[in-house]
């Protein structure tokens, strides 16, 4: 793997490229500057241009495939939502060496939120009040599945979970030693009990995880990257309870969902087999992303309060 990239197959992105590309396809930014933005995500890279806009670049062609989805459903999602979601400024082509298209978003002011068993990092401090973020977030997720899905393409995560249990038992096997292997098969088998839902799919997010929220003054202001966007269960968007929340605040969330048992479980499953396959995938290239995902499935699986 090259130092600095993630996936064998991702292309050279630095600040050169994006200034070429800005200067080839929008000229009138051409003299802005452009540095890169922090961030723990794994499928793009992102650079803000000046003050007011950021430039968002597939790593991926998986990712690159979101970009034409994104480019239509967030116009008509973002009336529809109680928070900020992204505003594309433009649409950019495969040019100076970068094979993909990529994008122009307005830039979204708030940071990420931090995560700890008390709503807070260590020595970092909180960024929101557990219980009020948790209210906020329920909000977000209910105006998402009410919004009309005709039309609407799959979630990224629209399979059922028992399509996960190959892929989910390997990497308990793999994570044999770093993590609790008995009792995540058992959160697993669980889950895997749990009723299915039927009916048709609703918009979901699918990835609400720290680097994909924004909070500001202590609330929730933003959601971004909606690459999992699409129709499926519900239930994907409670992985939210263990990757943001602590403990004491899931119940407010699951309470103003209405997610009832096997929602509830299915939502479990869902956030121990993402987390799972995240400290699989980027224990060695990705820290942040690795630390997330290690303290997921400390919360999953040291007990659930909200279980009934």
């Amino acid at each position: 793997m090259p130092a600095g990239k993630m996936h064998a197959d991702e292309p050279d992105i630095d600040v050169p490229l994006v200034r070429r590309l800005i200067a080839g396809q929008f000229p009138q930014w051409a003299g802005l500057p452009a540095e890169p933005v922090a961030s723990a995500g794994t499928s793009n890279a992102m650079y803000r241009l000046g003050e007011d806009m950021v430039v968002r670049l597939p790593r991926i062609a998986g990712a690159a495939r979101d970009v034409e989805k994104e480019h239509r459903w967030l116009p008509r999602l973002a009336p529809l939502l109680p928070a900020a979601i992204p505003v594309a400024l433009g649409r950019g082509e495969p040019a100076a060496g970068y094979p993909w298209p990529w994008s122009v978003y307005r830039w979204l002011e708030g940071r990420n939120p931090t995560v700890g068993p008390d709503g807070g990092s260590p020595g970092a401090g909180r960024t929101a009040e557990p219980v009020l973020l948790a209210a906020d977030l329920a909000g977000f997720v209910a105006a998402l599945h009410r919004v009309d899905p005709t039309d609407g393409p799959p979630s990224y995560r629209s399979e059922p979970l028992a399509a996960r249990d190959a892929s989910t038992r390997a990497a308990i096997g793999e994570l044999h030693g770093t993590i609790d292997a008995d009792a995540a098969v058992a959160v697993w088998e669980a889950a895997l009990r749990a009723p299915e839902r039927t009916g048709p799919g609703v918009w979901i997010h699918a990835d609400l995880q720290p680097g994909n929220l924004l909070i500001a003054n202590g609330r929730l202001s933003a959601v971004i990257d909606f690459g999992c966007l699409g129709l499926g269960d519900p239930a994907v968007d409670l992985i939210a309870a263990w990757y943001l929340l602590p403990a004491a605040a899931r119940g407010t969330f699951r309470t103003a969902l209405e997610a009832d048992d096997a929602a509830w479980a299915r939502g479990r499953g869902w956030a121990l087999s993402t987390a799972l396959g995240e400290l699989r995938h980027y224990r060695e290239t990705n820290p942040a992303m690795a630390a997330i995902a290690r303290h997921v499935i400390h919360e999953v699986l040291t007990g659930d309060e909200c279980a009934a």
